[in-house]
């Protein structure tokens, strides 16, 4: 997850509300069916990404496999 300033000849735009996610056409194939939120508490806040075909995830929950 990167936050860009503009959009990228070719990727997917899913917009909500006020907020636009831009993806590559090449990670789409790993973002189906992936639900995202965003979360906000006492000590962090950012999306939180629940993806049903997860295999596994790195010990700080940054970066998961399919």
């Amino acid at each position: 997850l990167e936050y860009v300033d503009s959009v990228v000849e070719g990727d997917e735009v899913v917009k909500f509300d006020d907020v636009s996610i831009f993806i590559d056409p090449k990670a789409s194939f790993f973002l189906i069916g992936t639900e995202m939120d965003y979360e906000e508490n006492e000590l962090e806040s950012g999306f939180k990404f629940k993806n049903p075909n997860e295999k596994g995830r790195c010990g700080c929950g940054e970066s998961f496999h399919v």
